[in-house]
C-alpha cells in the first residue's frame, strides 16, 4: 500500500509539475509596463558606416510573438553583417536573439552569436523571473529580478515618458552579462535634429554607460538617437569597435505601432517655397 500511495504521488508531481515550473499552478505577479512604441512586425534597417564607407547592414525586427516560460514573449532579432567589399578588411557576422515579456518587457532568453574578424562566442542565457536566476551556457547565477540583456534594455528605454527627464539625468538599469549582473547608468544629453537616409527627425540623444555586454566585443562609448515621439525608433547609434568607431543610422523601417511624429518633412506651398513641417 506504501508503495502504491509513492506511485501516485510520483504520478502526480509529473502530471502537474510543469504548471507549476511555468507558472500555471505557482502564480507569479510581474510589473506591467504599458508599451505603445513598438509591436510585432517592426523592421529596422540600418546602414552601417565606417567613415564615409558603408562597411555593413543592420536589421533590427520583432518577427512575431511566441510563448516561452508560459507567457507571450516578443521574439526580437538584431543582426549585423558586414558588406562584401569590407569582409577583406574586417568581417562581421553577428546575431542577437532576446524574448521579451509583452506585458512586462523584460527579457526570459538571450543568445548572442559574435563573429568579427577573428573573434568567435556564443552565448545563451534563460532568465528565470519566477527565481531571479540566469542559467547560462556557463553556469547558474542570481540576478535581480527584471534584469536586462543589452537588447531588452533598449527596448524597454523605449517605453518609458522622457517629458520631465533633464539634461545629464541618468536612468539606472541593470544589465547581466556572462555570469554577473552590471549597473547600466543611461546619460539623457538633450535633443538634436538628426539627416539619415530614411528622413531628417527631432530625437532624443543618450549614453549608454555599457560595463559589459557591448554589441560588439570591443566595450566603449556608445551614443543613441532615439526619435523624439512615442515610438521612440533609433534612428542613429555611434560606438568604438576594436578599429575605430561606427555609425549605423536608419535606412528604411516598417511596422511600427503608430505615427511617427518627429519626422520632418518637406512640404510645397502655394507659393511654391519648401518648408519644413512637422507631420
Amino acid at each position: 500500500m506504501v508503495k502504491l500511495n509513492k506511485k501516485i504521488l510520483f504520478l502526480f508531481l509529473i502530471a502537474f509539475l510543469p504548471s507549476f515550473v511555468f507558472g500555471g499552478g505557482r502564480k507569479t505577479k510581474f510589473r506591467k509596463v504599458k508599451n505603445n512604441a513598438f509591436k510585432a512586425g517592426e523592421r529596422l534597417l540600418f546602414d552601417v558606416k565606417y567613415g564615409f564607407i558603408t562597411a555593413g547592414i543592420a536589421e533590427m525586427k520583432i518577427p512575431k510573438i511566441k510563448r516561452i516560460a508560459g507567457r507571450d514573449v516578443y521574439y526580437v532579432t538584431f543582426k549585423v553583417n558586414s558588406v562584401p567589399t569590407f569582409d577583406h578588411f574586417y568581417k562581421v557576422r553577428d546575431r542577437y536573439e532576446t524574448y521579451i515579456d509583452c506585458k512586462g518587457i523584460f527579457p526570459w532568453r538571450f543568445e548572442q552569436h559574435i563573429r568579427e574578424g577573428h573573434y568567435k562566442r556564443d552565448f545563451a542565457a534563460f532568465f528565470d523571473q519566477r527565481r531571479a536566476e540566469a542559467k547560462t551556457t556557463e553556469g547558474s547565477y542570481n540576478i535581480s529580478r527584471y534584469a536586462n540583456d543589452i537588447i531588452s534594455a533598449l527596448y524597454f528605454v523605449r517605453t518609458l515618458d522622457f517629458s520631465h527627464l533633464k539634461k545629464g539625468e541618468k536612468l539606472h538599469l541593470e544589465n547581466f552579462y556572462k555570469n554577473k549582473v552590471y549597473p547600466l547608468d543611461v546619460i539623457y544629453w538633450g535633443k538634436e535634429k538628426v539627416k539619415v537616409e530614411a528622413g531628417t527627425f527631432n530625437t532624443l540623444v543618450f549614453e549608454p554607460i555599457i560595463v559589459k555586454g557591448g554589441l560588439f566585443k570591443s566595450e566603449g562609448n556608445i551614443l543613441i538617437w532615439l526619435t523624439d515621439d512615442e515610438l521612440k525608433i533609433p534612428v542613429k547609434v555611434q560606438t568604438k569597435i576594436i578599429i575605430g568607431s561606427i555609425n549605423a543610422e536608419l535606412k528604411k523601417y516598417e511596422g511600427l505601432a503608430g505615427e511617427l511624429t518627429s519626422k520632418i518633412t518637406l512640404k510645397t506651398s502655394n507659393t511654391n517655397k519648401l518648408t519644413l513641417n512637422n507631420k
